[in-house]
């Protein structure tokens, strides 16, 4: 049994493209068709029915840049990027460097952490909607329950608690970027850990001043990761505030999917799309350059 090759070598070259081969080949179709299509229609004036479509060029595409909805909606992008990269870089990289201590709860502070980044986003956003609502929701029931009603808030329907909702939810799901700094964390030479605490470095020196420096490579691949995670946080805010109220809250991942789906002229809607996905493509390829970069270090 010891001199078996691995099952990849005795199948051989042309047994792993049979294998694999239609599979790729599907999806290779099925994206190239799809990407093919969204570029067709965002440089024509056309409905829904997707029939009689009128040719503008770039027509959809300047109107999107003079759109004071979509730039709101990629403001927030930007905006809701900016919290989360914050929040990884200094409540993330604390939560690793506190969880790689040797102490009983540390498993169960992993999972508390970490859960929410592996789970469906769809449903940690729904489950703060429910726990929002104004008339039921736990948060205003709790507080009622413990006399202070007073505090009960219309979380979803006010624009600003609103907004604040949906950074907390960018805040929460952080767990990606604690796994970062725990792998990185793995690496470092203890020793280099261990002479500082023996020439008087407290908590706080040891932090900023040795483990944060250290971990360059993993803090520019954690900014650009979250950056394009922001992004693709359609799921975040179409769960909890759907873009509301009034658009408050919008990204444009939900400004696409309003405007395709209750908007007369769907190029439009496309234009938007591969606006989009010009925006997450470079910031893409920024996060495999550094990540191989960093592999190389």
């Amino acid at each position: 049994m010891s001199n078996q090759k691995p099952i990849i070598h005795r199948l051989g070259l042309r047994e792993a493209i049979l294998f694999f081969g239609p599979l790729a080949l599907m999806f290779a179709v099925y994206y190239l068709f799809s990407t093919g299509f969204l570029l067709y229609t965002s440089l024509q004036r056309i409905s829904m029915s997707l029939v009689n479509g009128k040719w503008v060029g770039l027509q959809n595409f300047q109107l999107l840049l003079t759109d004071p909805r979509f730039l709101k909606a990629f403001v927030n992008n930007l905006v809701f990027a900016g919290v989360s990269i914050g929040a990884a870089l200094t409540i993330g990289f604390f939560i690793a460097v506190t969880l790689s201590a040797t102490w009983r709860a540390r498993t169960l502070l992993y999972t508390i952490f970490l859960l929410p980044a592996l789970m469906p986003l769809s449903l940690v956003a729904s489950v703060f909607r429910t726990m929002l609502e104004a008339r039921f929701g736990t948060v205003n029931v709790l507080l009622s329950d413990i006399g202070l009603g007073w505090m009960a808030q219309n979380w979803l329907i006010d624009p600003t608690l609103a907004y604040g909702v949906v950074i907390i939810l960018f805040v929460y799901i952080i767990g990606l970027p604690v796994l970062y700094y725990t792998a990185n964390l793995s690496t470092i030479n203890t020793s280099l850990i261990e002479s500082a605490v023996i020439d008087g470095a407290g908590t706080w020196r040891l932090f900023v001043e040795i483990l944060f420096p250290i971990m360059k490579g993993t803090h520019r691949t954690i900014v650009i990761s979250t950056l394009l995670t922001s992004f693709r946080a359609f799921d975040i805010v179409f769960f909890s505030t759907g873009g509301g109220p009034a658009g408050a809250t919008e990204i444009t991942g939900t400004y696409v999917y309003t405007f395709s789906t209750t908007g007369a002229n769907v190029g439009y809607g496309s234009a938007a799309a591969v606006a989009t996905l010009l925006v997450t493509l470079v910031l893409s390829a920024l996060h495999m350059r550094f990540s191989g970069k960093d592999r190389h270090q």
